[in-house]
C-alpha cells in the first residue's frame, strides 16, 4: 500500500497495460485517505487508479491533484452535469457523451501532451463517480472497441463499485439500471445504427432539447422523435413555453416525419397536423400509468406501417412516450428492458417512470417473441405490404453488423387535458415545470444579453445626441 504522494508521483513511472491487455487485467492502485466523509461519499475513502490504455487512466480521488510534467489531470464533474427532475442523477445525455469523447480524443492527440499520461479523475460524490464511470465506459465501447463486459470489468476492478441509476419519479425507487446496462445499450445502438458520432449534430441536439425550442429528441434517428405535447397556441405558462402544432410542422417536414401519435388528452386540434399532411393518431392512457395490451398493439401496428419517421408525445414527452417507444425497440431490436430504458434515457433524460419500468420488464419476453415472428413473416413476404425502407431497417436485427418557424397564434378555446391528479396537476405537469425551471438559469444570460447591449447602445446614442445639441446651442 502506497502513501498518497508516492502513488501520484509514480503514475508515469509505472508501466500500464496496453489497451487490450487492460481489459482483462487492469492496473489498479488504491491509496487510503483519512478524510472525513458524508453519507453520499465512498467509504472507506481510498484513491483509485484504473488503467484504460497505456496513456489514459480513470481515477477516483479524495482531493484535487496537481498536474506535473509527465501527467495531466482533468475532471468533468462540474462541467458535464446531469440536470435532475427529482432524485434521478443520470446517466448523462448523448450530447455530453459526445463532448466527453471529443475531449478525450483531443487530449490524446495534443502535441503538448504526447509524453504525458492523461488522467480523468472524479471526486468522492458517488453520483458523480457513477456518471464519470459512465462516460469512461462509453468511450471504451465507442472508440476503443471494448465489449460492454470488458469496459465494465475495468471499471469495477478490485472492490470498486458504483451506485445504479434510477428514474425521475418522486419517492422511493425499486428499479435501477446499471453501468453495464448502459454499456450494452450504447453497443447495440452502434450496431443497429442508432448511434453514429461521425454524423451526430451536437448543435441541433442541444438546441431542440430545450423547452423554448420545442423540447424534442430523436430516440432512433430517422424513425422516432419524442417530444413535449403541443398546445392550442404558443404561450408561456408558469414559466414553461407551450408550443402550437405549427411550431413543429416545418421541422417535421424537413426530417421526413409523417406520423404524429398523441398519448395524452386533447390539448390541440389534431386537424392542424392533418391539414399539413401528417397522419395523426390518439392512443390515450392516464398520466403515470401503463398502457393496455390493446394500446401497445395499436401503437406497434401504426409504427410498423408508417412510411416515414414517427413523432410521439404525451404531456411532458417522458413517461408514456418513453414506454411505448421502448416497446417498439424491444420488439424489433431484441434489447432487454433495462438496456432499452438506458438507451432512451441517454437520448432524452427522464423517459420511462415508476411502474412503467416494471411493465417493460414484464413485456420483454412476449415482445421478443412477437418480434421474432414478425421478422420471420417479413422475410417470407417479398412483395408484402411493408415498405422497403422498413424492411432494410429491420434486417440488421438478426445479423447484427456510427456510422426558424412562424407560429399561428390561433385563439382556440382550451380543450380538456389530463386532470386525473390532485387539483388537476399531473406527473407530466410537474416534470414540464421542473424542466423549464432548471433550464431558465442557463437561458437567463443569453436572453438578457441582447437587451443589455441594445439598451447600452440606445443610451450612447441619446447621450451623443444631447452632447451635439449643446454644442450647436453654444
Amino acid at each position: 500500500m502506497k502513501r498518497k504522494s508516492e502513488g501520484r508521483s509514480s503514475l508515469a513511472a509505472t508501466s500500464p497495460c496496453s489497451p487490450r491487455c487492460s481489459s482483462t487485467s487492469p492496473v489498479v492502485k488504491k491509496i487510503r485517505s483519512s478524510t472525513q466523509q458524508d453519507p453520499r461519499r465512498r467509504g472507506p475513502q481510498v484513491d483509485v487508479y484504473l488503467d484504460i490504455t497505456d496513456r489514459l487512466r480513470f481515477a477516483i480521488l479524495n482531493s484535487r491533484p496537481k498536474s506535473a510534467s509527465n501527467v495531466h489531470y482533468f475532471s468533468v464533474d462540474n462541467e458535464l452535469e446531469y440536470e435532475n427532475f427529482s432524485e434521478d442523477f443520470g446517466p448523462l445525455n448523448l450530447a455530453m457523451v459526445y463532448r466527453y469523447c471529443c475531449k478525450i480524443n483531443k487530449k490524446l492527440k495534443s502535441i503538448t501532451m504526447l509524453r504525458k499520461k492523461i488522467v480523468h479523475f472524479t471526486g468522492s460524490d458517488q453520483r458523480k463517480q457513477a456518471n464519470a464511470a459512465f462516460l469512461v465506459g462509453c468511450y471504451m465501447v465507442i472508440y476503443l472497441g471494448r465489449t460492454p463486459e470488458e469496459a465494465y470489468r475495468i471499471l469495477i476492478f478490485g472492490d470498486t463499485s458504483y451506485i445504479p441509476f434510477r428514474d425521475a419519479a418522486y419517492g422511493s425507487c425499486n428499479f435501477y439500471i446499471t453501468l453495464l446496462d448502459c454499456f450494452h445499450a450504447v453497443k447495440k445502438a452502434m450496431q443497429y445504427g442508432f448511434l453514429n458520432f461521425n454524423s451526430f449534430n451536437l448543435d441541433e441536439y442541444e438546441h431542440y432539447e430545450k423547452a423554448e425550442n420545442g423540447d424534442l429528441n430523436w430516440i432512433i434517428p430517422d424513425r422516432f422523435i419524442a417530444f413535449c405535447g403541443p398546445h392550442s397556441r404558443t404561450r408561456l405558462e408558469n414559466g414553461y413555453p407551450q408550443h402550437s402544432p405549427e411550431t413543429y410542422i416545418q421541422y417535421f417536414k424537413n426530417h421526413n416525419v409523417t406520423t404524429i401519435i398523441r398519448l395524452n388528452k386533447r390539448m390541440y386540434d389534431a386537424k392542424r397536423f392533418m391539414d399539413a399532411g401528417f397522419d395523426h393518431h390518439d392512443l390515450f392512457f392516464a398520466d403515470g400509468s401503463t398502457p393496455t395490451d390493446a394500446i401497445v398493439k395499436e401503437f406497434l401496428d401504426i409504427c410498423e406501417n408508417a412510411e416515414g419517421a414517427i413523432a410521439v408525445h404525451c404531456k411532458a414527452g417522458l413517461g408514456r412516450t418513453g414506454t411505448l417507444i421502448a416497446c417498439y425497440i424491444m420488439k424489433h431490436y431484441r434489447m432487454t428492458a433495462a438496456e432499452t430504458i438506458a438507451w432512451v434515457r441517454i437520448c432524452r433524460p427522464g423517459l420511462v417512470i415508476g411502474p412503467q419500468q416494471q411493465f417493460l420488464v414484464m413485456k420483454q419476453t412476449s415482445l421478443w417473441l412477437e418480434g421474432d415472428y414478425f421478422r420471420q413473416k417479413l422475410k417470407g413476404q417479398k412483395n408484402g405490404q411493408h415498405r422497403a425502407a422498413f424492411s432494410k431497417l429491420l434486417s440488421g436485427v438478426d445479423d447484427i453488423s456510427i456510422n426558424g418557424v412562424e407560429n399561428q397564434d390561433q385563439q382556440e378555446p382550451e380543450p380538456y387535458s389530463d386532470d386525473d391528479d390532485i387539483n388537476g396537476v399531473t406527473q407530466g405537469d410537474r416534470l414540464r415545470a421542473l424542466k423549464s425551471r432548471r433550464q431558465s438559469k442557463t437561458n437567463a444570460i443569453p436572453l438578457t444579453c441582447p437587451l443589455a447591449v441594445l439598451t447600452s447602445a440606445l443610451c450612447s446614442i441619446l447621450l451623443l445626441s444631447v452632447s451635439r445639441t449643446k454644442t450647436v446651442l453654444r
